[in-house]
């Protein structure tokens, strides 16, 4: 993946703590959690545009991440704030791509680049949805609107 050096202007933004559960026995945070971070940015930055992820799930879809890929750069360490920055990039096709960049609050170092696809599968049979359902197409039509609401 190539990730942008810097996010658009209408990226979401998300803090997290880095609390002693996040971290190795030296403190660093545990490259596992950010994939956790990545998905509580994504959801938070749907909340803050009114989209609620539940309402996609009871509409019968479900969306499974079918590729992920991480560059860690430098490491955020206990009691850090990590900003994290995410964005959905414009597509053609059924496809959901979320770029992402992990920030140390306090001195903007870039920490991390990430991104996340994934893709809408209806729940019954479990097939992939060649077309999104109309709520989602709305929903995602709002969420990239120029004058959408950041976080």
């Amino acid at each position: 993946m190539k990730a942008k050096e810097s996010a658009p202007e209408q990226a979401f933004e998300y803090q997290v703590r880095v609390q002693p559960h996040h971290t190795d026995y030296g403190g660093v945070v545990w490259h596992g959690n950010y994939i956790a971070w990545l998905e509580t940015a994504r959801v938070e930055c749907l909340r803050s545009h009114d989209i609620n992820f539940a309402d996609w799930v009871n509409c019968g879809v479900d969306l499974p991440v079918v590729d992920l890929s991480i560059q860690y750069r430098q490491p955020l360490i206990l009691g850090a704030i990590a900003l994290i920055k995410c964005w959905l990039l414009p597509s053609q096709n059924v496809r959901l791509i979320w770029q992402y960049q992990i920030l140390n609050a306090a001195t903007q170092e870039l920490c991390a680049t990430a991104q996340v696809t994934l893709v809408p599968i209806q729940q019954q049979p479990r097939k992939i949805l060649r077309r999104l359902p109309e709520p989602m197409q709305s929903d995602l039509a709002r969420l990239m609107a120029p004058s959408a609401p950041s976080g």
